[in-house]
């Protein structure tokens, strides 16, 4: 059999406001990032599913191989190996089915690849790019799909599905507001984000702050003020300040020290956690280039704002 492959892809994303509270209802202001991933589907004669992820380096770091049983109404899938990310392959899939009872409902094979242009330990996406893609593909709507596997806020589909920044509010029975803003700030050039060397596992952080309970509609009130200030914003000195009023309401909220007083304190600029604090990246605001200063505390990565914002 000779078919063309469709390809569908889906931006990274960044939450700069509104980490945590986002969940409570608080307007975030999310940036899809010129990094992304993309899933490549063909159809195939093996009557399976063939799937292989491909790293920024080119490297293949996942595969496997799903038999399809349609024999139930429900989809059934067995994977040759059954590794954590095949059982979760499976269940990402066996939820697409069950959204929209036409995908994947013969025996018809896909040979299917996925390619990823960033790092999938930075934190970017590698997950809701995923689910953005499936969905894509079997037609369904990606936040429901993100609700019954990953869950979360959401907001990192508002970013797979966008190419310009938004803001994001979860409104009434958890449905999103995603609105397209104009964020060019005028000091992008003094903007770095700076990667922690270690992944922050999204789900545990929000578990914790959750079981905290602190939330109420005066700080999503200040969060929303501090989104639309930022937005806003045109000086490098008022940004700062914005970001220090943002780190020390979510400091007190889940009782941690802002990064910054914990890893940097002697960086003359402002530094912000960005989603789940204490990990992934952080965005740094400096005069001057960063790069030496971060690479003398053993922290590598450092992208300019404008290689990594849409």
């Amino acid at each position: 059999m000779s078919s063309k492959a469709k390809t569908y892809r889906s931006n990274g994303k960044l939450l700069l406001t509104a980490e945590y509270v986002v969940l409570d209802g608080a307007k975030a202001l999310a940036i899809p990032t010129k990094y992304g991933q993309s899933l490549s589907v063909k159809k195939n004669t093996r009557k399976k599913i063939v799937w292989k992820s491909s790293n920024e380096l080119g490297e293949v770091w996942f595969e496997d191989e799903f038999t399809i049983n349609n024999t139930s109404r429900k989809l059934r899938l067995k994977a040759k190996h059954y590794t954590d990310i095949s059982k979760r392959l499976i269940q990402i899939l066996t939820v697409a089915h069950d959204l929209n009872p036409e995908f994947l409902n013969s025996d018809q094979g896909y040979t299917i690849t996925t390619d990823q242009d960033f790092n999938r330990l930075w934190g970017l996406g590698t997950s809701s790019t995923l689910i953005n893609n499936i969905a894509d593909w079997a037609e369904v709507d990606a936040y429901q799909l993100l609700e019954k596997t990953f869950k979360g806020s959401g907001y990192d589909i508002a970013c797979a599905q966008n190419d310009a920044p938004v803001t994001y509010q979860l409104r009434y029975a958890r449905k999103p507001l995603v609105e397209t803003v104009t964020f060019e700030p005028s000091f992008k050039d003094h903007l770095y984000f700076v990667y922690l060397n270690e992944k922050q596992n999204s789900r545990d952080a929000i578990a914790t702050y959750k079981k905290k309970g602190r939330i109420d509609a005066k700080i999503i009130e200040r969060v929303n003020a501090i989104t639309e200030s930022i937005i806003s914003c045109d000086t490098l000195s008022v940004f700062e300040i914005l970001v220090v009023k943002h780190e020390d309401l979510i400091a007190e909220l889940i009782d941690q020290k802002p990064i910054k007083s914990r890893l940097f304190k002697d960086f003359k600029g402002s530094v912000k956690s960005l989603g789940a604090w204490g990990g992934d990246f952080v965005m740094v605001t400096a005069e001057e280039d960063p790069t030496d200063y971060f690479k003398s505390k053993g922290f590598n990565t450092i992208i300019p704002y404008t290689e990594m914002v849409r």
